[in-house]
């Protein structure tokens, strides 16, 4: 309410000043002059108002505090009001972050297969239903193929309906005859492609490069003693409780806990670090080396094309224009995909380009690639040169010999701690 006049109770509003020395001027002096007699004067202390009796005065002062202490209690209670919704604000926001979070958690789970929606067998059953379902596939091989890929679960044994074999060699013939661009080229030594089946499909390229990995190493004489209970590929469930073995073993108990040590019967996602511990479980001498940051311009790893040229071309600084060598292929990780170096090819304007089996590719593509008077076209499929490697970071794992089992014991303990190599 606009304040009262102290003489006459009237609202004033704030020209209480005025009203009061238009209305009852004969009760006031003005400041600083004389009234003309002995009264006495007395002054507002808020104000500067003059008045001439102290009543007055009192009253008039009163009007001051309680128009004061309206408008302070106003303020605290605006300050309490802006108090409550910043806090109901705040605990929204909060609601709705932890909200995001759980969904992000639970997203992440679903993509790298840690949500206990079942793994290799249950996809697998899924999609030939939905095969079967859409009229794509007839249900007497809907139950054959589940009688061969149960068969392949009890023996721990990959069927091979995924494999490519003989791209290497037809590589070699290839590159004997090309004149075009290529002024050399190193290749791994034997290697078969597998490629994603209905069961793996969008989870299961770290294991598929083990198996082309592993292939290699069967081949290789020097590997049989480490590998002589490890004869045949292994199917996607059986490398899973091989990475357990291994785990087991005390191999990397921090990536251990990060799949609650549990693999077999789930989509979970495999890295370096897994297929280093695995290798060295089986006594396989490797490195894990970290690009952890591009080299060159546009974010690029000419560093990394760099390293691959140095594996492959040591002990191979022969003449020839195509070195069949004897070296192993290389795990090459990246997030969220995985692929195998089998080659490298040097340009006539020395610039370098990777080959890769990529375990996306189907066997059907890769088949292309064994027809002798093959154009080159088809090598579209394995090339990536410098510009097409830009994600922010790469790890390799690379074989480079067999282990004892004092070494094998020092790398289990080493990996305790460290399993990585960076490059700067």
């Amino acid at each position: 309410a606009p304040p009262e006049c102290p003489f006459c109770g009237e609202a004033a509003g704030p020209e209480l000043e005025e009203h009061v020395r238009a209305r009852h001027g004969h009760l006031l002096g003005a400041p600083g002059t004389d009234t003309g007699d002995d009264e006495e004067l007395y002054e507002c202390p808020m104000c500067s108002l003059t008045c001439t009796n102290i009543q007055i005065l009192e009253e008039h002062v009163d009007l001051h505090l309680e128009e004061h202490s309206f408008s302070e209690g106003g303020n605290i209670r605006d300050l309490e009001l802006a108090q409550q919704l910043q806090t109901e604000e705040d605990e929204r926001q909060r609601s709705e972050e932890e909200k995001r979070e759980r969904e992000e958690f639970k997203k992440l789970q679903r993509q790298y297969g840690l949500d206990n929606s079942g793994g290799f067998k249950q996809q697998f059953l899924r999609n030939m239903e939905r095969e079967v379902d859409r009229g794509r596939m007839q249900p007497f091989e809907y139950h054959k193929r589940k009688a061969d890929m149960m068969e392949s679960l009890a023996s721990g044994i990959d069927d091979g309906k995924t494999k490519t074999s003989g791209v290497i060699e037809a590589l070699c013939k290839y590159y004997q005859n090309e004149n075009k661009d290529v002024r050399r080229v190193w290749l791994s030594a034997g290697v078969d492609h597998f490629h994603s089946s209905l069961g793996d499909r969008g989870w299961g390229c770290g294991y598929r490069n083990f198996q082309m990995l592993l292939s290699s190493l069967l081949q290789n004489s020097f590997y049989n003693e480490c590998l002589r209970d490890t004869t045949l590929i292994p199917s996607i469930p059986k490398i899973q409780s091989m990475i357990e073995d291994a785990w087991r073993e005390g191999f990397d108990p921090h990536g251990a806990s990060h799949f609650n040590k549990r693999l077999h019967g789930s989509k979970a996602w495999i890295g370096a670090c897994e297929i280093y511990s695995l290798l060295t479980s089986l006594r396989i001498k490797c490195q894990i080396i970290d690009f952890h940051k591009p080299t060159g311009p546009m974010g690029t790893h000419p560093r990394l094309f760099e390293w691959i040229l140095h594996y492959y071309s040591t002990d191979n600084e022969g003449g020839a224009k195509v070195v069949c060598t004897s070296k192993p292929p290389i795990y090459l990780q990246h997030q969220g995909h995985s692929r195998t170096v089998v080659g490298i090819e040097e340009k006539k304007n020395k610039s370098l380009c990777l080959l890769l089996f990529d375990p996306g590719c189907s066997s059907q593509e890769m088949q292309k690639l064994l027809k002798q008077n093959s154009d080159g076209t088809g090598l579209k499929l394995l090339r990536k040169f410098v510009g097409s490697l830009k994600e922010k970071q790469y790890q390799i794992v690379a074989v480079d010999g067999v282990l004892s089992l004092e070494e094998k014991a020092a790398r289990c303990r080493a990996s305790q701690v460290l399993t990585s190599e960076k490059i700067p």
